[in-house]
């Protein structure tokens, strides 16, 4: 991310928790949360923690191997202040792994925010997270026909929604759920969040300067390669 981008984002209200998870599991997307977690770590210094029910090496639906910081039996969901879900072309072994949907229905009666785009909505429904919210998904719609601890009723046709402590996206909404997720989290993220197409750019607009503290700091790194 550009310079000038991120210096438009500095307004941030002091968290409560100030912890971070992203949940990973078999084919997860990490195209769909790297708008968010990008902002998180890149533009807010925000550490997060990966955790997964295994400690072993967990491949991405792009082909990345991921290896957790934790597991779902060395964290607890309700010391996060928000807790993201990465969509799977695959839910079936998330959906039907007993230790990690325990781990998410710990929070169900938490103030931990929520975040979950694509399919894996229909995580938070099996551990009671969506009782009663309202949500959109980026899931097949016969799956709400197969399983009965999807609510129908509750489900919106929007592209992103926004229930008390949940929020829910469609995949290729990306960047408009991390805008409502960092919304939420009270982070400042400017007026054209990852959205500044004008028409023509100038030759300004392309360029791109440190400020005099940020260049002597690279300087002074600089100096140890240089050596």
């Amino acid at each position: 991310m550009d310079c000038n981008v991120a210096e438009s984002c500095c307004g941030v209200k002091a968290s409560k928790k100030n912890k971070y998870a992203v949940i990973i599991y078999p084919d997860f997307s990490l195209q769909e949360i790297t708008c968010l977690t990008s902002c998180l770590t890149v533009w807010f210094g925000k550490k997060i923690d990966v955790i997964a029910s295994e400690m072993k090496v967990y491949k991405s639906e792009e082909g990345f191997c991921i290896t957790p910081t934790k597991t779902v039996d060395e964290a607890r969901v309700v010391d996060y202040e928000c807790v993201i879900l990465p969509g799977t072309i695959y839910p079936l072994p998330a959906l039907f792994d007993d230790k990690l949907i325990k781990f998410l229905s710990e929070g169900k009666d938490s103030n931990t925010l929520f975040a979950a785009i694509s399919s894996s909505p229909i995580l938070l429904s099996k551990a009671g997270i969506l009782d009663g919210k309202d949500f959109t998904s980026g899931y097949f719609m016969q799956m709400a026909d197969v399983f009965p601890f999807i609510d129908k009723k509750h489900f919106v046709h929007k592209p992103v929604v926004e229930s008390g402590n949940v929020i829910t996206g469609i995949g290729m909404f990306f960047r408009e759920f991390a805008e409502q997720v960092l919304l939420k989290l009270g982070y400042d993220v400017g007026k054209n969040f990852m959205n500044y197409a004008p028409s023509e750019y100038s030759e300004d607009d392309l360029t791109f300067y440190w400020s005099d503290e940020e260049y002597k700091e690279f300087l002074e790194e600089l100096k140890e390669y240089a050596k």
